[in-house]
């Protein structure tokens, strides 16, 4: 078993989007055990006093362009990171392509579901937003995560959302999450939950890792105090909002089975 100096391994990411695209919410990621970056240390996070009573900022937040926020307009003309899967999912026609039609049912979509700013681009909380919505009911609908007579804590990196059954039985979740970037991805295959420390905090970056539960090396879930719905993933760990992560907390046990599979969007 690794040894607990893992309690001092990285957990924070920086929320890069695009060039042309301006983020909103940014937020912790994971503990990878890679060097720090350099600009990667936040300098307005803060210990909340108790993580029981924190709360997240940014709620369903867009990103959008910059041309867009400084314009205030009402409906995006640009393509968003996400064009192909939205069209797809709203039964639009798929060509990537962003037109008035396009920017108009995708700006009702956001509206219906409380996403602001909602002009129409398809960032990543309208596709998130999309693909929970899609698993609800049924999150193993395509058998990707196997059934066991124990929990087992699924980790879907495709559509980038986490859930924990028992048998055929959904225990917890769907719920979103984030994983690792580029050069930093989660890790796939099977891991078990081997340490837990409800207030973790990383003495690399000085930040907060809520409800950390880990699983491979240092990865791990754990909650956010910003958004984690980026285009940018984590380090390597699983980011969950706080509240999705103090019930996650509740459910798993040391011991517990892992399984993850995919790769995150944009890879």
């Amino acid at each position: 078993m690794i040894s607990r100096h893992i309690a001092h391994i990285a957990c924070q990411g920086v929320g890069v989007v695009l060039a042309a695209v301006t983020v909103l919410p940014v937020g912790a990621a994971s503990a990878s055990p890679a060097p720090a970056h350099p600009t990667s240390r936040p300098s307005s996070v803060h210990r909340p006093a108790d993580d029981d009573d924190a709360v997240e900022a940014g709620g369903l937040v867009e990103v959008v362009p910059r041309e867009d926020a400084a314009g205030k307009v009402k409906c995006s003309r640009r393509t968003g990171p996400h064009q192909r899967a939205v069209e797809k999912w709203l039964k639009l026609k798929v060509d990537g392509k962003q037109s008035a039609a396009d920017c108009r049912a995708i700006r009702d979509f956001q509206e219906k579901h409380g996403i602001k700013a909602a002009i129409g681009f398809a960032g990543p909380v309208t596709w998130a937003t999309m693909q929970l919505i899609s698993a609800k009911e049924d999150p193993n609908a395509r058998g990707k995560c196997p059934e066991r007579k124990h929990r087992v804590a699924c980790i879907d990196l495709d559509r980038q959302l986490t859930w924990v059954q028992k048998g055929s039985k959904v225990v917890y979740g769907p719920v979103p999450m984030r994983s690792g970037r580029v050069g930093h991805a989660t890790r796939v295959g099977w891991h078990k939950i081997y340490w837990k420390h409800k207030k973790h905090w990383s003495t690399l970056y000085d930040a907060p890792m809520p409800y950390a539960q880990f699983f491979s090396g240092g990865q791990a879930f754990h909650g956010v105090h910003d958004s984690i719905y980026t285009t940018l993933g984590s380090w390597g760990c699983i980011n969950l909002r706080v509240k999705d992560a103090r019930k996650l907390w509740h459910v798993l046990k040391k011991g517990d089975r892992v399984y993850v599979w995919g790769h995150r969007p944009g890879k």
